[in-house]
């Protein structure tokens, strides 16, 4: 396959899964997306299905679950209908159903404890954080308003050793062109803690400053959403991230009377451990809240 084919096909991959992202509170018309990214259906799906190994609406059915499993535990004070109207369910017998076969309890048995085994097994998918000694009872977070940020991208899919090669492939586009100024973050479209990490996807982005006036073909692009989040600044060791992202979600914003949407978490790098030789991090990250 010609470079130049191989990187159409994956631009519009990634337009797909990001539109699926951005739109899972909504009906996702496969025939109007297939219009206004000016492919056939048929091509469409096969691409889709090449790149992430799933067809679109096992992805979208998929997508909606995790974040649906994710809202039921941090938004204590929405009902179950809001949640699945919220994650684009029209109805709430049909999310009811559906929940069940993924997760093998309701949402209501999800919502008052059921999530807990299923999610430490998640975590004990990584040795290093089932190591990891790090509390963060005492760390509290900046209630902050954020810019979009554009963003030029890496896919990788699954929380595993490849993320410190796609980084590289990133500091390696950084150089050719010549970056002087810019940030790393990294996009957590998935919940860790509720997706296994081999599914999870995981962005690895690079976000110049207006001042660069950067124009790529090489890598596919999209904007980080503005919002409200509440940003947490936390040093520490590979290991501890995922520990924290447990934190996060299943104590602090449940017992914090703040409420989440379907918007990613992302975390900006101040020290990125996947470019460095020494395990280390500082990063700050955010989580989209509102009251």
């Amino acid at each position: 396959m010609k470079k130049e084919t191989l990187q159409k096909r994956t631009k519009i991959a990634n337009d797909i899964m990001y539109y699926i992202y951005t739109h899972i509170d909504t009906h996702i018309d496969i025939e109007e997306l297939s219009i206004d990214l000016n492919v056939s259906k048929f091509h469409m799906h096969r691409i889709f299905k090449d790149a992430f190994g799933k067809n679109i609406y096992e992805s979208i059915k998929s997508i909606r679950l995790q974040k649906a499993s994710n809202l039921l535990l941090t938004n204590k004070l929405s009902t179950i209908s809001n949640i699945a109207n919220m994650c684009g369910y029209s109805s709430q017998s049909s999310f009811i159903k559906i929940f069940k076969e993924r997760f093998e309890q309701t949402p209501k048995q999800w919502r008052i404890g059921g999530y807990k085994e299923y999610s430490n097994k998640i975590l004990r998918q990584s040795q290093k954080a089932m190591q990891s000694t790090a509390d963060f009872s005492n760390l509290s977070p900046q209630i902050v308003k954020m810019p979009s940020f554009k963003s030029f991208y890496i896919r990788n899919k699954g929380y595993n050793v490849n993320i410190k090669d796609t980084w590289q492939k990133l500091h390696t586009w950084v150089l050719t062109n010549d970056i002087k100024s810019y940030k790393e973050i990294a996009l957590f479209h998935d919940n860790p803690t509720i997706t296994p990490l081999n599914e999870c996807q995981y962005i690895a982005c690079i976000v110049p400053d207006e001042s660069e006036n950067i124009k790529s073909d090489r890598l596919p692009n999209f904007n980080i959403a503005s919002g409200v989040y509440a940003r947490f600044d936390l040093q520490g060791k590979k290991g501890d991230v995922l520990k924290f992202i447990h934190w996060v979600y299943h104590e602090w914003l449940p017992n914090s009377e703040y409420e989440t949407t379907t918007k990613p978490s992302y975390t900006v790098y101040k020290k990125n451990n996947y470019l460095k030789q020494e395990d280390e991090f500082d990063i700050s990250f955010y989580v989209s809240i509102y009251f």
